[in-house]
């Protein structure tokens, strides 16, 4: 039976349900992630739900159990998908690019080598963008891509490896990241103000009662109420961080290297950004899918078809217009053919 894509992948990862989930190699922390929401709320549910729906309201835990569904949604379409993977160069490709060839030589010949130029200016938004090739996929990284020592893979639009969500943020599922620490940031909220309510109408309801007896009448209640304290400051921040970077249009990896900050006393602009933050929020969090470029559950002798289909239509595109106009149409097409001279020119709008 032909060998799947997936079965081959040469980044550091897991696959599960035949390739239909990817994960980093090591996601041990994410059970604790899961082990701490669940546990959580369980201990919620079981001891604290009913007395607050008969002596507040019973909405109290359906708003409750909203936030959990929504939040574990959140997580696992964060941690299960595919962020963004660039894929490698095939052999091919690598000796392409490793001889600086043109699209109409032949990779067969022996040719004389020449080291490729390690880096590509292209301009954005009026503002010149340099393109940094990645000698362990053997590609040129689109703008605001970047290599993960974690996964050992370039990312699309890569904001930083998370191993709380045993996965990388990039392209594809920051949007859902944003959600997953929104919802997990109001879900934190949420116990923590009922169980201390809980608490505190325990404590009132006799005379006699103090809030120490309250608290051993209901030591789970005291459990989720330390946890959701120590664990709301971390999210909070992490929620406050991220609505920032979303109002800006930056990354976490951009925002680190102050890609975009003041240098020797010249302003650089960010060209990504719309100077507008409801427009900024609204391109990231509101915008289209992205397909992943993987294709990692078709057979992977598959790969070789399609990049004879894509020199094909390369040599075409060559022979109608000049490569600047493509941007970077054979890396959405393809995800994994001819890619790395289709950037090599101006790109008005790249995401």
């Amino acid at each position: 039976m032909p060998k799947k894509r997936w079965e081959a992948f040469p980044g550091r990862n897991r696959f599960f349900c035949g390739g239909r989930i990817i994960m980093a190699k090591q996601i041990n922390v994410f059970f604790v992630t899961l082990l701490l929401i669940i546990g959580v709320s369980v201990l919620f549910f079981i001891f604290d739900a009913k007395y607050l729906s008969d002596h507040v309201s019973p909405i109290v835990p359906v708003i409750a159990a909203v936030l959990f569904i929504f939040t574990l949604l959140f997580l696992f379409r964060t941690s299960f998908s595919d962020p963004g993977i660039l894929p490698r160069a095939t052999g091919d490709e690598a000796t392409f690019n490793d001889r600086g060839a043109t699209s109409n030589v032949d990779l067969s010949e022996d040719v004389s080598y020449r080291n490729p130029p390690r880096t590509k200016d292209i301009i954005v938004n009026g503002e010149t963008v340099k393109l940094k090739y990645c000698f362990t996929c053997k590609i040129f990284r689109p703008p605001r891509a970047s290599h993960c020592s974690m996964c050992d893979n370039c990312i699309e639009r890569f904001d930083h490896h998370c191993p709380w969500i045993g996965n990388c943020v990039g392209k594809r599922n920051y949007r859902y990241f944003y959600l997953m620490i929104a919802s997990i940031t109001l879900l934190c909220i949420y116990i923590l103000t009922f169980t201390l309510v809980h608490i505190v109408m325990l404590s009132k309801e006799k005379e006699d009662s103090t809030l120490i007896s309250a608290m051993s009448a209901t030591p789970a209640s005291v459990i989720e109420a330390l946890i959701c304290f120590f664990a709301v400051w971390s999210v909070l921040g992490l929620a406050g961080f991220h609505s920032y970077l979303a109002g800006t249009n930056q990354t976490t990896n951009e925002e680190i290297k102050g890609s975009w900050a003041q240098r020797h006393g010249e302003v650089v602009r960010n060209p990504y950004t719309t100077n507008n933050c409801c427009s900024n929020f609204a391109k990231i969090l509101c915008g289209p899918s992205y397909t992943s470029l993987l294709r990692l559950r078709e057979d992977k002798n598959k790969e070789k078809k399609d990049l004879e289909r894509v020199r094909e239509k390369i040599e075409k595109m060559y022979e109608e217009q000049p490569p600047a106009a493509f941007g970077s149409l054979e890396l959405r097409e393809l995800g994994g053919g001819i890619r790395n001279h289709c950037y090599s020119g101006s790109m008005d709008s790249f995401p």
